[in-house]
């Protein structure tokens, strides 16, 4: 693969100006390569419109350098490309792969993107320890051991794990866990663990359990089954009516997984299933994770895309990137063929150093799996287009409740918590069209030296400040240009600015309600006049002195405390954004100070990390009791050095 090479979009002793839209891609068709690679379309202000790649990128650009028989988005695209950008690769497998990974770090505005950050969940089996230890695991897959997966949520990890521990008994503690015990815990006494710890059970028994429990997750679940009922009835035969009974309830634990699982197929092993759905120009695609013929969940994507493309363009753009950092099953169904399905192929192939089978089927077990699939995304899709269109009646009538003029497509709700003061923290809870976006959530631990204890005020002024500062730094707005493109709101450029449904989510608020009286709503007036902020409305809401739901009193600037009816659906949708601000601030207030409570003095010194720590508690039981010792003592801890005791001791010390 070569370096890229950036290309000017015009001569320098011809332009006068650069050169915009078909011009500037007729300029650079002569100096464009002709074998495969990958290309970069380019603005005046160097943003990466487009990452699109091709067998020919010459032939490629020759098809945007007509300049008519675009879709509207394509044609708007042209319009604004400045310049370009090649890279040319080896073949068009090694393209794919490239803008794959291209699109996911640059997000161009108009590359259908997988708006998903999310990694999948997957059991891990341990390996290096006499004894492996079955856990879940998220993130990189650095840590030594056999993974299986991917599970499509946490929670059908979790509901597998637990009926794994029931029918194999091993163990979920750390290693450190593990090696501190000195009595069996209550995993073993409710029968989830063979306590290996302490030797309830030998080594090489618990190598049989890690053998059935390998064997069970890598496709053999039925040998286990088989494996575990003979020997379970050879218990009963020989009377051994206790080892009879726990093998019975292992089997028992088995069938659950089995059981649980949906629709299990009884020929496809392996499979990734992907169906597209569209309707209203909005796309859902629906993934199902086949596994050791088990059904290991599903999960659904939105990508953003132009309601001009076809459901197999949206889908062979999903593809590439969704396999671009997670790996691949033997074979991947699809509900509609795509342009890429061979390139895809090889590409997977390649990465996983077997052959991958990408295939739309016709019929049979595997065509049901795939209409399985797609009868979800379509029913998904719906009810998120009707949750949408009720979302977006709510914010219409809040818009008119408090006099707002514009479409409402960001709220951000504020609510603080504490006791007393004491460990303070500020809450962001934020709303738009799809309902809660807890993504956008944010925390604040309130800082200042010189605030009064539980000063509401004062700590509401505080959040905003630091919020809207940051806000206006990372993005300020920007005024629309001569092309009518919108101003910068932090968002995701929209794929079709007349029609609401397709816009980004905002990072800019159209409006911020305030849990409080009029107090609080004239705190954040003034931190927004202060910052000179004038394009974000401001709300409050009191509960009053009665503080009974359904007669709050309403601060909005120009007018007087005012009421809304008490069957008013704006009033309702305030009360469910005011109460989960309000639940959110409680439940991290909540955490803060549960670890305040759970602190050791140990965790102040520096130099003294958790090996040392864990060294010090097994010694000496407590933290009380570490603050007493001599420096002898400390001297003589396992895993201590001599240094180390004297900076513990010399920090008690000083601390008395």
């Amino acid at each position: 693969m070569s370096d890229p090479t950036p290309q000017s979009a015009a001569s320098e002793e011809t332009a006068l100006e650069p050169l915009r839209g078909v011009a500037a891609i007729r300029a650079e068709l002569p100096r464009s390569p002709k074998g495969p690679g990958v290309y970069r379309m380019l603005g005046a202000d160097g943003e990466v419109l487009y990452v699109g790649k091709a067998k020919s990128i010459r032939k490629r650009l020759a098809t945007y350098a007509r300049g008519y028989g675009h879709s509207n988005q394509v044609t708007r695209m042209i319009t604004l490309v400045a310049s370009l950008v090649f890279v040319t690769t080896e073949t068009e497998t090694e393209a794919l792969l490239l803008e794959a990974n291209l699109i996911k770090q640059l997000k161009p505005r108009f590359n259908v993107l997988l708006r998903d950050d999310k990694s999948f969940p997957y059991i891990l089996l341990t390996g290096g320890h006499d004894a492996p230890q079955i856990t879940k695991h998220r993130g990189a897959r650095n840590r030594n051991g056999d993974y299986y997966g991917p599970f499509a949520s946490a929670g059908a990890v979790n509901r597998t794990l637990n009926a794994l521990q029931r029918a194999f008994l091993l163990r979920s503690c750390s290693d450190s866990y593990y090696e501190n015990r000195s009595r069996p815990c209550l995993l073993y006494q409710i029968k989830r663990c063979a306590a290996p710890c302490t030797g309830e059970i030998s080594l090489e028994d618990y190598d049989d359990l890690v053998r059935e429990t390998r064997a069970f997750l890598s496709g053999k679940s039925r040998k286990v089954r088989e494996q575990l009922a003979a020997d379970m009835e050879k218990a009963a035969t020989e009377l051994e009516f206790e080892t009879a009974a726990r093998l019975r309830d292992r089997i028992s634990a088995l069938s659950a997984i089995q059981g649980t699982q949906g629709i299990n197929p009884n020929s496809v092993e392996e499979a990734d299933v992907f169906a597209i759905s569209e309707q209203g120009g909005q796309f859902a695609v629906e993934v199902f994770f086949f596994r050791t013929y088990q059904n290991w969940g599903n999960r659904t994507y939105y990508p953003r895309a132009d309601r001009s493309l076809e459901p197999g363009d949206v889908l062979d753009s999903f593809l590439a990137q969704f396999y671009a950092d997670r790996p691949s099953p033997r074979l991947v169904l699809l509900s509609d063929d795509i342009e890429n399905r061979s390139v895809l192929a090889n590409a997977l192939s390649a990465r996983a150093g077997r052959k991958v089978e990408v295939s739309v089927p016709k019929r049979g077990e595997r065509r049901e799996l795939v209409d399985h699939a797609r009868q979800n995304a379509r029913e998904t899709l719906a009810r998120k287009l009707s949750d949408a269109a009720t979302q977006e009646k709510l914010l219409q009538s809040l818009a008119q409740a408090f006099g707002i003029d514009r479409l409402i497509r960001r709220v951000e709700i504020y609510d603080n918590s504490h006791i007393m003061g004491a460990n303070a923290v500020g809450g962001m809870v934020v709303a738009g069209q799809a309902g809660f976006m807890k993504a956008h959530y944010r925390t604040f631990n309130i800082k200042s030296a010189d605030l009064t204890p539980g000063d509401d005020y004062a700590m509401m002024r505080e959040v905003l400040t630091r919020r809207f500062s940051r806000l206006e730094k990372e993005n300020p707005v920007q005024p629309a240009d001569e092309d009518g493109v919108e101003p910068d709101t932090g968002a995701e450029i929209e794929t079709d600015p007349d029609d609401p449904q397709t816009l980004a989510f905002p990072a800019r608020p159209d409006l911020i309600l305030i849990d409080g009286g009029i107090g609080q709503f004239e705190a954040a007036r003034s931190v927004l006049a202060e910052l000179n902020i004038v394009d974000v409305a401001v709300a409050s809401i009191a509960k009053g002195p009665d503080r009974n739901a359904g007669r709050e009193t309403f601060f909005v600037a120009g007018r007087e405390p005012f009421k809304l009816e008490p069957r008013d659906p704006a009033l309702y949708f305030v009360q469910r954004l005011r109460d989960e601000a309000h639940r959110f601030a409680i439940g991290t207030h909540r955490a803060r100070r549960k670890k305040e409570f759970t602190k050791s003095p140990l965790d102040e010194i520096s130099g003294v990390g958790p090996s040392r720590k864990r060294a010090l508690l097994a010694a000496f039981g407590t933290a009380k009791a570490v603050s007493r010792a001599s420096l002898a003592d400390l001297e003589k801890t396992p895993g201590i050095s001599a240094a180390t005791a004297k900076l513990v001791h010399d920090f008690f010390r000083d601390a008395g």
